[in-house]
Parts: structure tokens; C-alpha cells; sequence
């Protein structure tokens, strides 16, 4: 499958297919059901349950977004970008482990938020070595292909392990919480080790030379960039559109789990929908790329915004597990595909010598986002007393994405 792409390709692909399991087992799927589990114990209604969820989400990626774009600056500088990377990785995965450790719902919050912050800030890293491992005519391909090996990779070993040991850890003398937490323990243990090839093969190419005071020296190149936005008009602009819906994409995969238990679906339901979305997402995020190559990455984007338009309203309406096989359905068809054709999109548009830079924007965009949409979902939630609203909130901003990309968003993909 992965013959036709270089070694330092291989390596970089191969992080999402680590890092993949923490995004299905921790933020998806296993971690909201058990902290829905443990805060339902506590005498905490599942309404308040899910708003504790949206906020912990929220302001643990407002801290990322923070740090995003200064951490980003001074990775362009030579050699600072895998330093940054291999820190946050590993706060991330030990973090991940530690929440084997705990059975308290507030311990399992703020552990969760500390896992947040290290794999979004390694990602910020890992996303802006694109340009270092391959060509501007490739990035779309090798990104794609990354999102589709990390479908598999979440959705092989660490997965269904995972929800063996829930389902049927009782027939041979695991209890549900023992298996929750031998899950945590396999997700951190399979993101470290297939991390290795990234480490050990990913170099940076483009940087900027170490000089005195780059501390100083990065924040004023942030500013720099910011005076002189009209340079870079393009790249801002989809940056915008970005920020909306890539923010319902985010609080979707969020708080789909949680709002699934909402509205009674049963906790195997959920795990084998989510089962599904890994396995059928695999194959869509490589379709996204080849059909970018025909017919261009921005069209492909609008044709995901319009499916996640429909996923809103398939939600709303949701009232069995039935419906909730066919929302996970069609958010498998664009999830991959929608994340994979931002980033080479991006990664066409930037200055390679900035590269860390402008991803510092682009994560910030994207963090910012997703302090919104988990937001947006709590406080409807709250408000109403019904997820429902939540879910249909999350609407608006596929629709305000969408606009912007149609109206203000070129349709030349080279800015």
C-alpha cells in the first residue's frame, strides 16, 4: 500500500496511525463513556455530565491555542521543532497512561485536559513536518494516506482490544473499570512505540538559523507576520473559513459519544458504531485525496462541510441506535478527508522557510474553533435541558464555513 512513497514519507504517515489511537479510545470513544459512567456514580445529571465534558474540552484547547503560535515561531528555528515535538508527545502519552490510575470523575478531567494539551501541541509540530517530508505536488496524497493509516491503526489493535476487554472482560474476571483502564494503558503504549519511525527518520529541511535572543526574535517575527497580513491575504482568509468548520468537525468528534448516551443509545452500541466510523473512514480519506488530484481540494471541502451539514440534522433528529449507526456512517465518509485536505491545502499555501509559524496560525485557528463548538453544545445543552440543540447549534457553523469558502476562498489552490 505504501510502496510508492519514500522512507521519510512512511515515517511521517506512520504518526497518525500512532497517535490515531488516542484519538478514538481517549477523546471518542472509551474515555467520555467511562467519565459519563464515573460522574452518573457521583450524583451528577448526565446533562451536567455532558456541559463538564464540553468545558474541560474547551479550556484545555484554549490553552493550546495560546501557546500556538509562539511555540510554532520558534520551531522554525533549526532543530527546535522536533525538540517541541518529542516534548509534547511525550506528555501526551505519559498523561495518557496516567489515567489508568484514578476511578474520581474530576481526577479523570484534569488528566484528560493535560492529554489534550500534549497531543495537540505535538500535532501542531507533527502537521508543519509535511513540508519537510514531501513535495508541494505529493502533500495532498502523502496527508490523505496519513488519516487513512491512522483509521486503520485506531481501529485495529488498540481499538478492539479495547472494547474486548469492556464487552467481555467479565467472562474472565476483569471487571468494566479494570478494562477501561488496561485500555488507557494500551492506547499510550501503542502511540509510543509506533512513534519511533518519526523520530527517528523525520528531519527538518527548512528553517531559519539559531541567532541570539529567539525568544525575542519570534515574537517579534509574530509580529512582523501580523502587520504585513495583507502579504498573506489568502492564507487568512481560509484560515477563517477553517476556524468555523473545522470547529464542527472537532466538537462532532468530541461530543458525539456522550450525546449518543444522552439519548439512549447503549454503551456497545456506541463502541462497535465508532468501530464502524474507523473502518469506513479509511478508505474515504484516501478517496478525498485521489478525487482532490481531479477535481481540487477546495471542492472537496465544500462537498464534506455539505455531508457534516446533513450529520447536524441527522443528529437533531436522532432516536435510536439505528440512526446513530447511520450518522457514525457518514461522518466516517468525510472526517479523514476534511481534516487530511486542510492541512495540504494549508501547507500549498504557506512560506516553507515559516512553516511552523503559519501552522502555529493554523492550530490556533483550529484550537480557537474548538473552544467554540464544545461550548456552543454545552451552554444550548444547559440551557434547554436537552442535547438536541446542542447538536443542531454545531449547524451554524458548517454553514458560516461553507460561505466563506464559496464566496471569499479562491478556487486556485497555489496562493
Amino acid at each position: 500500500m505504501l510502496k510508492n512513497f519514500t522512507k521519510t514519507e512512511k515515517s511521517w504517515i506512520f504518526y497518525d496511525w500512532a497517535n490515531s489511537a488516542y484519538s478514538v479510545v481517549i477523546t471518542a470513544a472509551i474515555l467520555p463513556i467511562f467519565f459519563k459512567t464515573l460522574a452518573k456514580n457521583s450524583g451528577v445529571s448526565p446533562n451536567m455530565a455532558d456541559s463538564y465534558w464540553g468545558y474541560a474540552n474547551s479550556i484545555a484547547t484554549m490553552i493550546v491555542a495560546i501557546l500556538a503560535p509562539i511555540l510554532g515561531t520558534i520551531g522554525d528555528y533549526k532543530g527546535k521543532k522536533m525538540q517541541f515535538f518529542k516534548f509534547f508527545f511525550i506528555l501526551g502519552a505519559l498523561s495518557t497512561a496516567a489515567l489508568s490510575f484514578t476511578d474520581q470523575w474530576l481526577a479523570i478531567l484534569i488528566i484528560y485536559m493535560i492529554t489534550v494539551i500534549g497531543f495537540s501541541s505535538a500535532n501542531i509540530f507533527y502537521d508543519a513536518f509535511l513540508i519537510d517530508v514531501t513535495t508541494e505536488d505529493r502533500m495532498d496524497t502523502v496527508s490523505s494516506y496519513g488519516f487513512a493509516l491512522g483509521y486503520i491503526g485506531g481501529s485495529t489493535i488498540p481499538f478492539v482490544l479495547s472494547i474486548s476487554l469492556v464487552m467481555f472482560g467479565s467472562k474472565i474476571g476483569i471487571s468494566s473499570s479494570l478494562a477501561v483502564k488496561i485500555s488507557f494503558m494500551l492506547t499510550a503504549i501503542w502511540w509510543i512505540i509506533f512513534s519511533i519511525p518519526m523520530l527517528k527518520n523525520v528531519k527538518q529541511i527548512y528553517f531559519i538559523e539559531k541567532e541570539k535572543d529567539i525568544i525575542k526574535k519570534s515574537f517579534l517575527r509574530l509580529y512582523s507576520t501580523f502587520m504585513n497580513i495583507r502579504q498573506y491575504k489568502r492564507v487568512f482568509i481560509f484560515l477563517i473559513a477553517y476556524f468555523f468548520y473545522i470547529d464542527g468537525v472537532n466538537t462532532i468528534i468530541k461530543m458525539s459519544t456522550v450525546y449518543g448516551d444522552s439519548v439512549g443509545v447503549g454503551s456497545n452500541s456506541l463502541l462497535l458504531a465508532l468501530l464502524m466510523t474507523q473502518i469506513v473512514a479509511f478508505p474515504f480519506a484516501i478517496i478525498y485525496g485521489k478525487l482532490a488530484k481531479k477535481v481540487g481540494a477546495r471542492t472537496m471541502l465544500l462537498v464534506g462541510i455539505a455531508i457534516y451539514i446533513v450529520i447536524c440534522f441527522v443528529g437533531y433528529n436522532m432516536k435510536s441506535a439505528v440512526e446513530f449507526w447511520i450518522l457514525a456512517f457518514l461522518v466516517a465518509t468525510s472526517q479523514g478527508g476534511i481534516q487530511a485536505l486542510s492541512r495540504s491545502y494549508f501547507g500549498k499555501m504557506v512560506p516553507k522557510e515559516k512553516a511552523n509559524e503559519f501552522f502555529g496560525f493554523y492550530d490556533i485557528f483550529g484550537k480557537f474553533a474548538a473552544i467554540l463548538g464544545p461550548a456552543l453544545y454545552a451552554m444550548f445543552s444547559q440551557i434547554t435541558g436537552n442535547s438536541r440543540y446542542g447538536v443542531l447549534s454545531v449547524m451554524l457553523l458548517f454553514v458560516i464555513g461553507g460561505a466563506i469558502m464559496i464566496f471569499a476562498v479562491p478556487k486556485d489552490e497555489k496562493a
